[in-house]
């Protein structure tokens, strides 16, 4: 198995786990910002449980650390529009949001990663568009905030998954994950107290949510977040990102399955999920092809 097909398989993994994180947010009671500040308190303290980590991060230079730091404010930032997106609509529009990613890091990465651009890559992006058409269609007026939310949380996971893939190589995917998310939280304890005077933790999550998020931080976050840190050393964000599109479809299947929620959006909506869907194999295609005839 080639180092590029096995990362496919990886980020696919991670994908299917991430489908879960919408129905999670849908189920914990907690406000966009306390959950997304527990949920990364969460896994940082389980990263620097891991003694080989803080070796690791005394020989990290400060620029470096500065980078990783940086990022995990974007990351931060992408959660709390991605959950605020759940709590405005529902899982299923807050995660086919996430399927415009493609669009703007077609953009983004050959810029951040110093590669060239790829046209392709940027039609391929745009065949999206009308799939997004057809789920803002099917959507209920009430829930429209919650899709231009999401919209703008796609926009940050494209710029932080190409920084990702330009810095990666230089940490541990472990250690990369625990200074992005140490970051992130520090950034959303100083928005807490800046938006309501406290901090997030004045908010404490009862049992149901406690098992929750401990679920959604260990299986669902700190995981696939650095399983996909590695996989991105050997394919390009781009790449990873329409691989990623295909978690609507995981999330849009568990929220049938488990929320009902296909009682709250119209026949468009799925069609345009299915366009969306089409765009994910077609890109697929195109790469086997590139293979093959390279």
């Amino acid at each position: 198995m080639t180092p590029e097909r096995k990362a496919l398989l990886q980020i696919h993994f991670c994908v299917a786990l991430w489908g879960f994180t919408a129905i999670l947010g849908k189920l914990i009671t907690l406000p966009a910002l306390e959950l997304v500040w527990w949920r990364m308190l969460i896994v940082v303290a389980a990263v620097f449980a891991w003694p080989p980590v803080w070796r690791e991060l005394r020989r990290l230079d400060r620029r470096t650390l500065a980078v990783f730091a940086a990022v995990g404010t974007i990351v931060a930032l992408h959660w709390l529009t991605f959950y605020g997106a759940i709590k405005l609509s529902n899982a299923s529009v807050a995660a086919t949001s996430m399927a415009v990613a493609p669009i703007f890091l077609a953009i983004i990465e050959p810029w951040i990663a110093s590669r060239p651009f790829d046209r392709r890559e940027l039609l391929l992006g745009l065949v999206a568009l009308p799939g997004v058409a057809l789920v803002a269609g099917g959507t209920p007026s009430a829930m429209l905030p919650g899709l231009f939310v999401g919209i703008l949380s796609a926009a940050l996971v494209a710029l932080f998954s190409a920084l990702n893939k330009r810095y990666v190589e230089r940490a541990s995917p472990l250690l990369v994950t625990g200074i992005e998310l140490a970051a992130g939280t520090v950034l959303l304890t100083g928005v807490a107290f800046a938006w309501r005077g406290d901090g997030p933790w004045a908010m404490v999550p009862d049992t149901r949510d406690a098992t929750l998020l401990a679920i959604l931080a260990i299986v669902c976050t700190l995981l696939p977040f650095a399983i996909a840190l590695r996989a991105l050393r050997h394919t390009s964000a781009f790449t990873g990102q329409l691989a990623v599109s295909l978690e609507p479809v995981y999330a849009i299947v568990l929220a049938v399955l488990l929320l009902g929620e296909q009682r709250e959006l119209g026949a468009s909506f799925y069609a345009g999920v299915a366009v969306i869907l089409a765009a994910v194999f077609v890109h697929a295609w195109m790469r086997v092809r590139a293979s093959a005839s390279g």
